[in-house]
């Protein structure tokens, strides 16, 4: 029989995530899996029986990866996820945690499911960003929520012209520019002014943050567009950061090309309930009425 092993991802500055951790983990070992740790998390975690590995090779060969703790916690076990191509599990031990597929509530469930291989995975879209600045390549990376062009100094206007597939939309002063997958429309997409975009269509939006312009509406292309921002030379420099997580600063003039990326990330999801449930349970929404449901 194969060797069932899985990669334990939590954020361990909480007391109480290390403690969940350390459940699933146990559940897991108990259940015949070998359980691996980010290297770094090993000693604040003290789990006994564990593998600690390192690099971004830490998911190679295991069967999933479990993200332990919010949307942060989720990307970051992403990053080790995606080149393994191994299915990702978030556990959310967070406040609204959207990218996780469970509340800890039902964490023992979720274990269970893993261990009996009753769970699906869905592929999400991701972006491939390159930059170039005077005919140089400075920076390559990857998002699975979205890729963001700001501005690098507070007190001035951003300036960047904007092309989709090689013609030009519009010229922006703004604060930034983000483009992003369906998974990131529900992040910081959304809190820019963007439309939730449901995960299974196939896109990539445009949203234009704070746009001093007539024309500042998000925009929705297709997951085959390439979408380019440029840094007016004349401007300030800039900040790219893809998810949050990898940033690099852009010398006016920079071009930030982002198109389809190559490679998805794996998520597994526990149910088959529609995202419409999960946009009504993650945000709140008020499905009885402002006054309260009416018999």
């Amino acid at each position: 029989m194969t060797e069932r092993e899985a990669l334990l991802v939590t954020h361990t500055g909480r007391r109480q995530n290390s403690a969940h951790a350390r459940t699933v983990a146990a559940d897991l070992i108990a259940a015949g899996f070998t359980v691996r740790v980010v290297a770094e998390e090993a000693p604040e975690l003290e789990l006994p029986g564990v593998q600690p590995v390192r690099g971004p090779a830490a998911a190679e060969g295991a069967e999933i990866v479990f993200a332990l703790g919010g949307d942060g916690t989720f990307l970051r076990a992403a990053e080790l996820a995606r080149p393994a191509k191994v299915p990702l599990l978030g556990i959310n031990l967070g406040k609204v945690g959207f990218l996780n597929e469970a509340e800890i509530s039902d964490v023992d469930t979720a274990v269970r499911d893993v261990v009996a291989r009753r769970y699906l995975v869905d592929e999400r879209m991701t972006l491939d960003v390159e930059v170039e600045c005077d005919g140089q390549l400075i920076a390559r990376s990857w998002a699975l929520n979205e890729v963001s062009v700001e501005k690098g100094i507070r007190e001035r206007m951003l300036e960047v012209m904007v092309d989709v597939d090689g013609r030009p939309l519009s010229r922006y002063g703004c604060d930034g520019v983000l483009v992003a997958t369906p998974t990131g429309s529900t992040a910081y997409a959304f809190s820019a002014g963007g439309p939730v975009v449901w995960p299974d269509v196939q896109a990539i939006l445009l949203v234009p943050n704070s746009a001093h312009a007539l024309f500042s509406r998000a925009l929705v292309t297709a997951p085959t567009s390439t979408v380019t921002v440029t840094v007016a030379p004349y401007t300030t420099f800039a900040q790219l950061q893809c998810d949050g997580r990898r940033a690099w600063t852009l010398p006016p003039g920079s071009v930030v090309t982002a198109r389809r990326g190559e490679q998805p990330v794996r998520v597994v999801r526990l149910s088959d309930n529609p995202f419409t449930d999960r946009l009504v349970a993650k945000f709140g929404l008020p499905v009885d009425g402002w006054r309260g449901q009416h018999t």
